[in-house]
């Protein structure tokens, strides 16, 4: 298999009805967005907080923010030209996300990003905001939320604090029922971190000798000083390390991404399949339940090893590991078979597993 050659960027669908806070979801992720640089898609300027700047924005226009991020501000006829841009590679965009009230159905969004043409993307998910102290009377004025939820691949519940144990609990209750294995990350004032979502950018700090803070530099120091009320939320997520130097037997390993236990949002890292597929590495991303793997070439010199990092909050650091174990082929007794890989094949892009099967 040739390398792919295209930087792919993941686009992110985040969804809510209105109160929900998903807004205030993004604006968080701008302000603590990794080093990255986050392209957003919106219908509008006015909900997002632009710093260091004042914008009076229109359908159709584009902005830079204070932090490197880029803003468009697009309807759903003008989506696809709006991707285009922000992919294009002078923009450095590291991550798109779009804001899906008034764009269109987040169904809909996700079919127009999977049909997408554009070699650049790869769609990211649906993560789902709801407030929790509203959930009953958002259920009621939108009853299309129960279909919204049963699609998502991640749920941020938020406004965590304004309800009491037995009502989150009670709501909890009710969105395992709706969302099935989505994971449900119940938040406060939208603080979702964004570790759960994409990685630090990797590209090196700035060379001058004194480094201008930047804004999330500043915003840093403000939830310091907020004490308890902020800040501190990122501590409940827990990463797991996984290290494996025999190769990972493809079917024991899809049967642990699809029983992920609840409260683990994310994994990443590389898998090696070793005589199912000699020739690749398998890059894996998830975030929820949405899960997709790539296969590239082993770089020259590098040893062939899994190397898993799992994110998640509550979780069984021991137990994750156990199952992992589990997933190691035991000697050549142990071997895949010729059909063991369908299983991975199906989380691969049409165009890489064609490569694959050659």
């Amino acid at each position: 298999m040739s390398p792919v050659t295209t930087p792919q960027i993941p686009v992110v669908v985040l969804a809510g009805f209105l109160g929900s806070g998903k807004t205030t979801v993004l604006n968080h992720l701008l302000r603590r967005n990794g080093g990255n640089r986050i392209g957003v898609i919106v219908n509008d300027f006015g909900s997002i907080e632009i710093d260091a700047m004042t914008v009076a924005g229109q359908v159709g226009s584009s902005v830079s923010l204070g932090n490197g991020c880029l803003c468009c501000a697009v309807d759903a006829t003008e989506l696809d030209d709006y991707l285009e841009l922000l992919t294009r590679p002078a923009a450095r965009i590291d991550i798109i996300v779009i804001e899906a009230s008034g764009l269109a159905e987040p169904q809909e969004l996700m079919r127009m990003l999977l049909a997408s043409d554009n070699p650049r993307i790869v769609y990211g998910g649906l993560v789902e905001v709801v407030d929790a102290a509203e959930f009953d009377a958002t259920r009621s004025r939108h009853p299309e939320i129960d279909r919204h939820l049963a699609i998502a691949d991640l749920v941020v519940l938020n406004k965590t604090d304004r309800v009491g144990q037995t009502g989150l609990d009670r709501v909890r209750g009710t969105l395992g029922e709706l969302s099935g294995a989505a994971p449900v990350i119940p938040v406060v004032h939208g603080r979702v971190g964004h570790e759960v979502l994409f990685d630090p950018a990797a590209r090196p700090e700035r060379e001058e000798k004194a480094r201008q803070l930047s804004f999330e530099d500043l915003y840093a120091d403000d939830d310091e000083c907020e004490g308890d009320h902020a800040g501190h939320l990122h501590a409940a997520y827990e990463s797991v390390g996984f290290t494996a130097q025999e190769p990972m037997h493809p079917r024991r390993l899809m049967d642990f991404l699809d029983s992920r236990p609840e409260g683990l949002y994310r994994i990443k890292g590389f898998v090696d399949f070793g005589e199912a597929d000699l020739r690749n590495r398998y890059a894996v991303h998830a975030v929820g339940r949405f899960l997709r793997f790539y296969p590239e070439p082993w770089p020259r010199g590098t040893e062939r090893l899994t190397q898993l990092v799992l994110i998640g909050s509550g979780v069984d650091a021991d137990k994750l590991r156990e199952a992992l174990d589990e997933c190691r082929t035991a000697g050549p007794q142990d071997a895949p078979d010729e059909h063991s890989m369908w299983g991975v094949l199906r989380f691969v892009q049409a165009e890489q597993a064609e490569e694959v099967d050659r």
